[in-house]
């Protein structure tokens, strides 16, 4: 009776353990956290709209990207003219992203404060890489990070439901637009 009580016990806190473990895995992405924090806002009757605050989010999530990618790669970049992109994401997104901050406490919408779990994963496999090998990487994932990104801040600059995101969207647009030339051409003169 008591081994079989004891197995059951053990089972039980085993499960346990694995439900707390998965929880504890979800409630680190700073990106969810802060989705879930604007929509219990939004129910409230306290935050923004669901547009503005998944544009918030995702421009944040971007912006620390750009900026810990472009550290990446002004340490490890090989070729001097991605080193000089790298710098250049670092000091335009970083203006960006501080611009984003105070817009985000004004409308009191919540941003993430540490990179997203897929973000994080650029920046892993990123970090594994060097030489040649690194910049090519890196220049192909800026291509695609800045379609995404042109995308987004068109998006809002045209429908945003906040007047005040979308001028920070439309005020953003063509330094993303720069980026996205400048790379492109990187991109082509690495072939």
């Amino acid at each position: 009776m008591k081994k079989t009580s004891l197995i059951w016990l053990l089972a039980f806190s085993s499960l346990t353990f694995q439900a707390c473990n998965e929880n504890k895995k979800d409630s680190d992405d700073s990106v969810e956290n802060a989705h879930d924090a604007n929509d219990l806002k939004e129910q409230a009757g306290t935050g923004q709209e669901d547009d503005v605050n998944d544009f918030a989010v995702k421009a944040a999530n971007g912006g620390m990207l750009e900026v810990e990618l472009g550290r990446l790669a002004q340490e490890k970049a090989q070729n001097p003219d991605v080193k000089a992109f790298g710098a250049m994401m670092v000091d335009d997104h970083q203006k960006a992203n501080q611009e984003l901050k105070d817009l985000a406490a004004q409308k009191n919408i919540t941003l993430p404060t540490t990179l997203g779990e897929d973000a994080q994963k650029h920046v892993d496999e990123l970090r594994q890489l060097t030489g040649a090998e690194f910049d090519k990487k890196y220049i192909d994932m800026m291509v695609e990070d800045h379609e995404e990104d042109v995308k987004l801040f068109k998006e809002a600059a045209d429908d945003a439901d906040d007047a005040d995101v979308k001028a920070f969207a439309a005020k953003t647009l063509p330094t993303l637009q720069k980026h996205l030339e400048r790379v492109t051409t990187l991109d082509k003169n690495m072939e």
